[in-house]
């Protein structure tokens, strides 16, 4: 992959100091969102555990699904937190704001949207083409 300065990608040091602040601040607002999910999940954890007499087998399925949502909710944020871990690693590798599959630059209207993009549209459309 390309590594790009400030030269290159046109960006001052004051530019990608706020896109790093910006990135961190998403990151650890994630951070915080899982980490309140997590305490919730215990929270559900601890009351099944403690309230299953009579339970028949609505509640059993309603339980579960329960127990699927908030485990599908921390992959989720998992996830997202990754991509912007990611998106922080490139920016210091100075390929922040390039596409991984053909290296040319995201539009940035692109990254305001969806900050933590590692393709540009193009690529994008692409993959998902292949994948459907």
């Amino acid at each position: 992959m390309l590594v790009h300065d400030t030269v290159a990608t046109g960006r001052s040091q004051a530019e990608i100091d706020q896109i790093r602040q910006s990135l961190r601040s998403r990151y650890d607002e994630l951070t915080a969102e899982y980490d309140q999910a997590v305490l919730q999940s215990q929270v559900l954890r601890l009351v099944e555990v403690g309230d299953t007499a009579g339970d028949d087998q609505a509640d059993s399925g309603t339980k579960t699904a329960e127990r699927d949502t908030a485990q599908s909710l921390l992959r989720t944020i998992l996830d997202r937190r990754a991509q912007f871990e990611h998106a922080l690693t490139r920016l210091e590798e100075g390929t922040y704001g390039f596409c991984e599959g053909c290296s040319a630059p995201i539009p940035v209207e692109r990254l305001e949207i969806f900050p933590s993009a590692t393709s540009c549209v193009a690529c994008k459309q692409t993959r998902e083409r292949r994948a459907a």
